[in-house]
This record gives structure tokens, C-alpha cells and sequence, in this order.
């Protein structure tokens, strides 16, 4: 649902072990615990079914105004961060994620509700060169909104009204 005025810049894409780094941590602990053992002959398939589907329905997309962020199985849900309003990207890879060769890209907004990240983005193929691109697409767009300031004491419309409001207290001082 882009509007036909925006450019999209990037799709960013997922690395292709992102399903195993997040069946990872619950495989580890059903191995470890006696009555979890069983419960892997269910979790492996049944999780890399629904991993590989929340996967294949993540989207990514970076416009020149906008970052759009799309996800979900079950409920899918769209969330539009306009660039301008952007005040923190940050670039997070906890020793797992390191093992993975994976980074958590983490977007958080002026206004947003509540602690921490309004988006939290995992596994983005060159997570730091989509975070670099992002900022300076916001940084364009800020010098873009920011340009030439039109000097309003020079502006044809407010010397003609001042000059109406000039005329019309004279007309009034004038009266008896």
C-alpha cells in the first residue's frame, strides 16, 4: 500500500539460519530437561513449520519516507515508521546471535508508548549497512524538509496586509 509519490530504496532480506536461531533456545532446554526429550519428537517439526512461515511472511522495505515493516502467521500486522520520527536504531547480537553471525536491529520512535523498542528486527542480512542506509535516507529527508527558509518580512502577502491594516488605523485615528 505505497503511495505512488514514494521511491522504495531497499527490501531487506532475513539470513537463512534466522529459523534455527530461534529454535535454538527452546531445543536447548527440552534437551536438558527429562520429560522435554519427548516433547523434541513435536517441537523440531512442528517449529520449523511455523518459524519458516513467520519467515517467509517478514518483510522489510525502506521507502524514502518511510520504513514499513510487515509479519505474522496468524495475525499479520504492518507497522509504518516515518523516517522523521526515528530517534534511535540500534544494532544488538547476544552470544547466540554471535554463534548465528546474527543481529537484532532495534527502532525506536519519538512518541512511542511504553519501555523499550517499538520494532525489533532479527536477522536482516547486513543488519549495519541496512541501519547506515536508513539513517541517512532520514538524514536526506530532514535537510530536504529543512531547506531555504523564505524570509516572511520580505513576502509580498504580509507587506500587502500590513499595509491594508496600516490604512484602515488611520481611517479609524481619523474618525471623530
Amino acid at each position: 500500500m505505497q503511495n505512488s509519490q514514494e521511491k522504495s530504496i531497499k527490501h531487506a532480506q532475513f539470513v537463512a539460519n534466522l529459523g534455527q536461531y530461534w529454535l535454538t533456545p527452546v531445543t536447548l532446554v527440552l534437551t536438558v530437561s527429562i520429560i522435554g526429550i519427548p516433547l523434541l519428537l513435536l517441537w523440531l517439526p512442528i517449529g520449523g513449520i511455523f518459524t519458516r512461515r513467520y519467515i517467509a511472511n517478514m518483510s522489510t522495505e525502506l521507502t524514502d519516507r518511510k520504513l514499513i515493516v510487515r509479519k505474522g502467521i496468524f495475525t499479520r500486522t504492518e507497522n509504518t515508521v516515518p523516517l522523521d520520527k526515528i530517534t534511535d536504531m540500534a544494532l544488538i547480537q547476544g552470544p547466540l546471535m554471535r554463534f548465528f553471525k546474527l543481529y537484532k536491529l532495534t527502532i525506536e520512535t519519538a512518541g512511542q508508548s511504553g519501555a523499550g523498542a517499538l520494532l525489533n528486527l532479527t536477522g536482516i542480512i547486513d543488519a549495519a549497512d541496512f541501519r547506515s542506509l536508513v539513517l541517512a535516507q532520514k538524514e536526506a529527508l530532514n535537510q530536504l524538509k529543512s531547506g531555504p527558509v523564505a524570509d516572511e518580512n520580505n513576502d509580498t502577502d504580509v507587506v500587502t496586509l500590513l499595509q491594508e491594516i496600516s490604512d484602515t488605523l488611520k481611517r479609524i485615528e481619523k474618525q471623530p
